[in-house]
């Protein structure tokens, strides 16, 4: 009898452990192989902005997380309505996180949701602070974070000042709504300031402004300089051929502009940027408070100088960048 209910004792412990294991490693499998929906919006499609998601995309594929990517770009004439059309969509199919792209799409990613538990994690927003979208860059307080492409607007003048010793008056072009375009205005004006140098800055509204505003533009300066203004990215080739035009050359932000026919930049690495903005939605995605995760920069901006175009305007290597970077024009 006694060994009967020693055998009943083991058979009831046994079915328990096994019931216990079962509902555990059930549980973990699940969490394991849940896939992510993940919304990406992108304000328009010009080579920097492409380079950020790529470097999303690298992130995420190195996650071996599952997930599935909704990539949704804005076009050139409807660009930010676009982007609260897109972003609304997302929360109301209750998406798990959105990576926006841009200053105009990471305000209606974080417009669109407000009130709800979806992070928005964003990517190249120069002035974060400026367009209302965080509280500091140190402590975001909204479930809203990611990367600064703020710019080295110091090493940008000095490079045009070795480039064009004599140069008084550098062009700016900027699109007024751009919040990333008014807080790098301010800083360059800032900059040129106190090397005497003035600024004419011309602003427009939409891309049909630009043919005109950088013709004018470039019959009174020595030069322009392009922030990351996507509209005017969008446009670059109007600018670039009215700056020709008027023998003057146009600098850029980012190496992609100087293969398209910008003289040099220093530039930010795009692709770069866009892995660590990855990796901080991997890290929300895991659990971390985007709401309490400092924004991020990277810091290896580097002049990146054109030689056809160096060539063209019959422009000397200046000696303190005869190392740097040298691409040719696109074809």
């Amino acid at each position: 009898m006694k060994k009967n209910i020693k055998k009943f004792l083991t058979l009831v412990l046994t079915l328990a452990l096994v019931t216990v294991c079962f509902a555990g490693c059930g549980a973990k499998e699940q969490t394991g192989d849940k896939t992510y929906k993940i919304g990406v919006i992108q304000f328009m499609s010009h080579p920097s902005l492409d380079n950020c998601y790529n470097g999303i995309e690298q992130a995420l594929k190195d996650s071996g997380l599952s997930y599935t990517i909704d990539r949704q770009i804005g076009s050139s004439a409807s660009a930010e309505a676009d982007c609260t059309n897109f972003a609304q969509n997302m929360v109301a199919s209750d998406y798990d996180m959105i990576f926006a792209i841009a200053t105009p799409a990471a305000g209606a990613a974080f417009a669109a949701t407000d009130e709800t538990d979806i992070p928005v994690i964003f990517c190249a927003v120069s002035d974060p602070v400026g367009a209302g979208i965080v509280d500091s860059i140190e402590t975001p307080k909204y479930n809203c974070t990611g990367t600064s492409d703020i710019l080295d607007l110091e090493a940008q003048v000095e490079l045009i000042q070795n480039m064009q010793p004599d140069v008084k008056k550098i062009g700016i072009l900027y699109t007024s709504s751009e919040e990333n375009s008014l807080s790098n205005l301010a800083k360059f004006r800032t900059v040129c300031d106190a090397k005497n140098i003035e600024v004419v800055a011309s602003a427009v509204q939409s891309s049909t402004d630009i043919p005109a505003a950088a013709e004018d533009l470039a019959g009174k300066v020595d030069c322009i300089n392009n922030f990351t203004d996507n509209n005017v990215v969008n446009n670059l080739s109007v600018v670039l051929n009215a700056a020709e035009r008027h023998g003057i050359p146009v600098y850029g932000s980012e190496v992609e502009q100087v293969k398209n026919g910008c003289l040099a930049a220093v530039s930010i690495e795009y692709v770069a940027l866009g892995k660590v903005t990855g990796e901080m939605g991997i890290e929300v995605l895991k659990g971390a408070d985007a709401a309490n995760m400092a924004v991020r920069t990277i810091t290896d901006a580097t002049p990146v100088i054109n030689s056809e175009v160096l060539s063209a305007l019959n422009i000397t290597m200046p000696e303190k960048y005869k190392n740097a970077e040298t691409v040719t024009t696109n074809k």
